[in-house]
Parts: C-alpha cells; sequence; structure tokens
C-alpha cells in the first residue's frame, strides 16, 4: 500500500479546538498589514488536539486520519473557488501529501544577510530595481529578486536548504502576499509579522542541560486529493496557496496555517 493511500489511516483522533488564540493574526496592526499584502480574510490558523503520541515517520498516517476524523470533516475551514466564502472541505479525501519543512531557525538573525548583501539599507529600506516580472509577481525591488529570480546576482545568498526552512517559507509568503498586494517600502513589517506567526505557530523548549532552545514541532506542507484531484487547500495550485501542518508532540496539538491566493478583503 503506498504511503497516503485512505487504507489503514485509523488510530488517531482529533478534537477542534476553538479557543485557542492565534494573536499574531488578531492584532490590529497585523489586521492592517494583511489587508496592504491582500491576505486579509484569506488567511486563517485553527488548532486541533489528538490523542495519541506523534510519531514523525507516520506522518502520512497522521494526516489522512486528520482528514477522515468527524471533527475535523465539520471544521476545517479553506475558501470557496467558487463564491469566496469560508466552507468546510465537503469532499472525501482519497489521498495526502505531506512534505517536510526543516523547522530549526530560533532567530530572526537569519534575515540579517538582507542588510549585509545590500538588499536592504541600513535605514530599512528595501533597494529598488528596474521593474520586471516573475509570473504572476511583479518585481520592483531587490526583496522579491532574491525571494524569486534563480538567476539573479544575489539569489544565493540563501542556499537551498536555507530556503525550505519553515521561518523562510512564511516570510517569502508574507512579502509575496495577495493578488492586489502593495508591497512595503521598509522591511520591518515583514519582519515583525513573520516573528509574531513563527512564535505562535511553533513549540520550544529548553534544555535542562545546556540550557538552549529546542524546536519540539514537526512541519508539514499539506496537500489532500479527492476523486477528481486536488481538493485542499484549494483546487487550483499556486505558490502561495498553501496549508502547513505545525505539530506539537508534546501537547498533542497540531496547527494549521492556511492561505488561498486571491484578492483579500479591502476593509
Amino acid at each position: 500500500m503506498a504511503a497516503g493511500d485512505a487504507e489503514g489511516s485509523d488510530g488517531y483522533y482529533f478534537r477542534h479546538l476553538p479557543q485557542k488564540p492565534f494573536q499574531s493574526l488578531g492584532s490590529p496592526e497585523t489586521t492592517s498589514r494583511l489587508r496592504q499584502w491582500s491576505m486579509l480574510g484569506r488567511i486563517q490558523a485553527q488548532a486541533f488536539g489528538f490523542d495519541q503520541n506523534f510519531q514523525a515517520h507516520r506522518k502520512d498516517d497522521f494526516v489522512m486520519a486528520f482528514f477522515k476524523d468527524p471533527n475535523v470533516i465539520a471544521n476545517l475551514k479553506l475558501l470557496s473557488e467558487s463564491s469566496g466564502q469560508w466552507i468546510t472541505l465537503g469532499t472525501e479525501v482519497k489521498k495526502i501529501e505531506a512534505i517536510n519543512v526543516p523547522c530549526t531557525q530560533i532567530s530572526m538573525s537569519f534575515f540579517n544577510r538582507l542588510y549585509s548583501e545590500d538588499i536592504v539599507r541600513d535605514s530599512g529600506h528595501i533597494v529598488k530595481c528596474l521593474d520586471s516580472f516573475c509570473d504572476p509577481f511583479p518585481i520592483s525591488d531587490e526583496l522579491r529578486k532574491v525571494l524569486l529570480v534563480e538567476d539573479s546576482e544575489k539569489y544565493a545568498i540563501f542556499s537551498q536548504p536555507d530556503r525550505e526552512e519553515f521561518l523562510f517559507c512564511l516570510f517569502k509568503h508574507l512579502c509575496l502576499g495577495g493578488a492586489l498586494c502593495q508591497y512595503e517600502d521598509v522591511l520591518n513589517p515583514y519582519l515583525e509579522t513573520t516573528k509574531l506567526l513563527y512564535k505562535d505557530l511553533v513549540s520550544v523548549r529548553k534544555i535542562p542541560q545546556t540550557k538552549k532552545i529546542q524546536i519540539t514541532s514537526s512541519v508539514f506542507k499539506v496537500t489532500a486529493y479527492g476523486s477528481v484531484g486536488m481538493c485542499y487547500p484549494s483546487t487550483k495550485s499556486h505558490e502561495q496557496t498553501f496549508s502547513y501542518f505545525i505539530v506539537d508532540p508534546f501537547r498533542r496539538h497540531v496547527h494549521v496555517l492556511y492561505h488561498c491566493y486571491g484578492v483579500g478583503e479591502m476593509s
């Protein structure tokens, strides 16, 4: 049996945790930024609890059991392609794909190279460049060139392993935004929002012997398929349409960060 198929996925039971606050998404400042980035009303975080020890090598069974659970089916939100309204899945999941996303970074100094490599000035202003296009994203500054243009001069300042890190993925998603994204002139709003969201989603603990901080969460980028093709996070694939599952094996919680690319709320 192939990993991620529907059979053999029992064993985990889930419960919705609607009382879990995600303050990083709900603050007035973040709301204003998400509106500017055309993501407001199209991004959401949800929390679910589960009843057994999480085993990373059984992640496919875990994710399939998640989509089969009645409490998930009734509460997991996604955006309707047709109406633009939040709905529940309403489709039987036949197959899943759960891609491991490395999550090891514990400091925003990870992004200091944007200053040292002259992507961002000491003042915090993002360096502008000649307008170009990397479908579907317009590029008018050095930051978006570093994020998107593989043959650009500074692309290599972030290695491939760097780019796979969950912290980088969050940052890039916020920088690229939605369909009518109004880009920032300065870096700080992107960094601040990335940090708040990361701290909200990811769990850490201090190792007693060394006093060092260790991330305990496992992160997966998740896609689900029904009988006629992809059904989650959307029926259409887009770099800015995503769902990340962030699993805390100690609290037995899974946080779901979801975004569907499109035109965000204007007011």
